[in-house]
């Protein structure tokens, strides 16, 4: 349950443009978010991770239960994305801080990450309350 709603905290956070242009009151509740984004962020992709590594390992489920086996596809691969881009502070200052290159590099990822922002985060929001609905 705990993963389900850092999904959705995070989804929430990307996704923050579009929801106050349709609810101006939701700022309220997004403005408290903001100081944990770079921590949600960082639990975010350490967990979509963690979630595709178990995907690529479990593959056989593919053929068992596809349907299971693309959901877990989705919650990694919408964790790893926005993480990502929330989390892109603190990553940068504890893993790619050693390297110039490998800094570069990430902020050029990071730069097209940022244009589907918004359809990630309202991929994680749904992908977050499946997640706590499902399992």
């Amino acid at each position: 349950m705990l993963g389900g709603l850092i999904t959705i905290f995070g989804g929430i956070l990307a996704a923050s443009s579009f929801i106050v242009a349709r609810k101006p009151n939701a700022q309220q509740l997004i403005d408290k978010l903001v100081p944990y984004q770079g921590w949600i962020g960082f639990c975010m992709f350490g967990w979509g991770c963690w979630e595709l590594f178990g995907v690529l390992t479990h593959m056989g489920l593919l053929s068992a239960a596809p349907m299971a086996w693309t959901f877990w596809l989705l919650e990694g691969a919408a964790d790893l994305l926005v993480g990502f881009i929330l989390g892109f502070g603190l990553i940068t200052k504890y893993t790619l801080n050693g390297s110039a290159y490998a800094r570069e590099k990430g902020q050029a990822i990071r730069a097209r990450l940022v244009n589907f922002q918004v359809p990630l985060g309202g991929l994680a929001i749904v992908m977050g309350a499946l997640y706590i609905v499902l399992v």
